[in-house]
């Protein structure tokens, strides 16, 4: 499971055995999520308001290359880290 980035003990991931719609996981402690990298929804999974907050916040600023690791997982290609949100 390729760690694409990590900020504020907020863990990002992308899997390459994956399903549609595009999304990511995030993990932040004993929390995860799946979120749509169009909609920026939450698909399943939980966590706090303020760590959601961020994910969404960093989603944002790197949703282009949220996609470009995307159609990298589906080309079976290896995937780019994204810069943290600082």
């Amino acid at each position: 499971m390729p760690h694409i980035s990590n900020f504020f003990g907020i863990i990002i991931r992308m899997f390459y055995d994956e399903h549609n719609p595009p999304h990511f996981h995030a993990q932040y402690g004993e929390y995860k999520c799946c979120i749509d990298i169009r909609t920026f929804g939450v698909i399943e999974g939980y966590l706090p308001a303020r760590v959601l907050g961020l994910v969404v916040e960093w989603a944002i600023l790197h949703k282009e290359e949220l996609w470009e690791n995307w159609q990298k997982i589906e080309q079976k290609k290896p995937m780019s880290r994204i810069d943290p949100l600082q």
